[in-house]
């Protein structure tokens, strides 16, 4: 139900973002005041630079995750680089708190690893996902690590994704696929960055777009990803010609 949601809506506040933030610049953000999420999962979809990451940042780090990922006990800083947007953020929760959590972001997982094993001597909890598998994180690929650490977590809980599939092979994107749709299943929402065709194709999720200068309900056929994927393997040769030709 929607009122089972760890984060239901949203809300920004643009008197707290200064008069000459960037922010006031990306289009999509700059109309936005209020957000629902209908489904347990939900897509942000959207060219480069439309400011669905922004928004996902936000979200997160206004929650309480740390802003470079990783659970809520996470606290380590590499790189600040945070826009006021966490600042101007207010939630409608329903009243469920998770029982696990985490901010997935594809640039900083690395570190995120690292401090990982930095917590596995201290905390518990922290040993059993830094040697899910049998192997420390740094023993194994980029998408084999976060694919172990998050197969890891149970009870339902909050996921925040950006950009998940970019060290996922197409296949182990459908493994991730699988998981979300049974996760969600047992109560747990995902908030997800995504130019994955793949991924974007997951049963019954809500689709953002940030194209077209607004945030706005898109259906997945509807979505650039998979117009352009689906013009790709249809029609290769003739798109290839006339792209190259150009």
């Amino acid at each position: 139900m929607f009122e089972n949601r760890f984060i239901r809506a949203l809300r920004i506040d643009w008197n707290k973002i200064p008069e000459h933030s960037y922010l006031h610049r990306i289009t999509a953000l700059s109309g936005l005041t209020d957000l629902s999420f209908s489904k347990n999962i939900t897509f942000f979809v959207g060219e480069n630079g439309t400011g669905k990451s922004t928004l996902l940042e936000a979200i997160a780090t206004s929650y309480g995750f740390n802003p470079e990922g990783g659970t809520l006990n996470y606290r380590f800083s590499t790189y600040d680089d945070v826009s006021e947007l966490c600042t101007a953020l207010t939630f409608s929760k329903g009243f469920r708190r998770p029982a696990s959590s985490y901010f997935f972001r594809a640039e900083s997982f690395f570190n995120v690893a690292t401090k990982a094993e930095d917590y596995r001597d201290s905390t518990r909890k922290e040993i059993y996902y830094a040697r899910c598998g049998g192997k420390s994180f740094h023993e194994q690929s980029h998408g084999e690590s976060f694919l172990s650490y998050f197969l890891s977590f149970e009870g339902p809980g909050l996921y925040i994704m950006d950009e998940p599939e970019a060290a996922l092979s197409p296949q182990r994107q459908l493994t991730l696929l699988i998981q979300i749709v049974k996760m969600a299943a047992q109560g747990s929402q995902f908030l997800i960055a995504s130019h994955s065709p793949i991924l974007l194709g997951t049963p019954d999720a809500q689709i953002l777009s940030f194209d077209e200068g607004h945030v706005h309900p898109c259906a997945y056929e509807e979505t650039e990803c998979y117009q352009v994927t689906e013009l790709f393997l249809n029609h290769r040769e003739a798109l290839l010609s006339r792209l190259l030709d150009e």
